[in-house]
């Protein structure tokens, strides 16, 4: 994992979330809605600029960002039944307003595909290396990474028997994991120019599998061709965007319904941040996927309809538009209020707890 390639995921992630706040931006100013602030980031500010309208910032705490408007800010010389002001314009606008966040990332990820598929190429087949690439070690307390394996690894060989250079080899791998609950595995791993002899032991999940806690994916790197036009470049990125935000959303509903199984993979900022940073490493035109693919998560996760994501103004208005009128101000705000703090308080958590399960502590 490089330095360049650990900037280069930053500034990936910090795009998207720069293209969620111009969503909720340019949808309020295109209607003619004040908006006063423009932050990306939460908490102190570290650099700020006065526009004619809207203040522009970046702040110090990294968990996203917001727009802000001047409807209940003291400081405002905008008197209160202003037409314009976002709180007097109909459900509809407001709705707008709030989902265009949403919308943005969805259109951005299937621009990088389109990105993706004009720059590098389409598709053409995969040369297959000797092995079995790690592209991620689940946590530091896994069985794999108790071993030694890291992120990068390459399994040569397991119980002497060597992986070869196939799609295939991760299944033979696989398999010889799930038939050896808690009896100790010879690897081969290569790790740069290296050879080691690792041994690993995988324990059962929650279900009686046996695992390592690793992801695993063949070594092989796609060959690609010129596309046979814009028409092949736009169908085959709508087929990408379509397959992987249908997977995207099976994760959540898993999540939901087997949290306890899978709260645990849950990824903050940092690691994010680090298995972007590896793949990149090992190649760089995994950044288009993998922007495409938190672009869409991060619009998945903010309309869940949660308090201080977008999903729960939504669910605000929603319940405005049944009743007629809006919920009570005081109301709205200790929930979205609540829900903030909760949310800062897990991207802190998860922060902490990503940085301390980091290679360079365990080395």
């Amino acid at each position: 994992m490089t330095l360049a390639a650990t900037l280069a995921t930053i500034a990936a992630l910090a795009i998207l979330i720069v293209v969620h706040e111009m969503g909720h931006f340019f949808a309020a100013r295109l209607q003619g809605i004040h908006v006063n602030r423009f932050s990306i980031g939460f908490g102190p500010t570290l650099w700020k600029y006065q526009g004619p309208q809207t203040e522009y910032a970046l702040r110090a705490i990294p968990l996203g960002g917001f727009v802000g408007f001047p409807d209940d800010d003291p400081d405002s010389e905008i008197p209160p039944n202003d037409p314009n002001l976002l709180k007097n314009r109909p459900v509809l606008d407001r709705a707008i307003v709030i989902s265009a966040g949403v919308i943005a990332n969805l259109v951005f990820a299937y621009l990088v595909y389109v990105a993706q598929f004009t720059a590098v190429g389409v598709p053409n087949g995969v040369n297959y290396q000797p092995g079995v690439l790690i592209p991620e070690v689940i946590s530091q307390e896994s069985p794999a990474a108790q071993a030694g394996i890291r992120v990068g690894d390459i399994i040569l060989a397991v119980d002497g028997q060597s992986l070869g250079a196939s799609e295939g080899a991760v299944t033979t791998l696989m398999d010889t994991i799930k038939s050896s609950p808690n009896e100790p595995i010879d690897l081969t791993v290569q790790r740069g120019d290296r050879q080691l002899d690792l041994i690993v032991t995988p324990i059962p999940d929650a279900s009686g599998t046996p695992r390592i806690g690793v992801q695993l994916q063949p070594n092989g790197k796609l060959q690609f061709r010129r596309p046979n036009g814009i028409f092949e470049v736009f169908g085959l990125a709508a087929d990408m965007f379509q397959n992987m935000f249908t997977r995207t959303v099976q994760g959540f509903v898993m999540l939901i319904t087997n949290f306890s199984q899978v709260a645990g993979q849950v990824a903050g900022p940092v690691k994010i941040v680090e298995q972007g940073a590896g793949l990149v490493t090992s190649d760089p035109f995994s950044l288009f996927p993998y922007t495409a693919i938190i672009s869409i998560n991060l619009a998945i996760i903010n309309i869940l309809p949660l308090p201080a994501l977008d999903g729960g103004q939504l669910l605000f208005l929603l319940i405005e538009a049944l009743r007629g009128k809006p919920l009570p101000d005081r109301l709205q705000e200790n929930v979205m209020q609540t829900g903030l703090v909760l949310l800062l308080g897990l991207g802190i958590f998860l922060i902490v707890r990503d940085t301390a399960q980091l290679e360079i502590f365990h080395r």
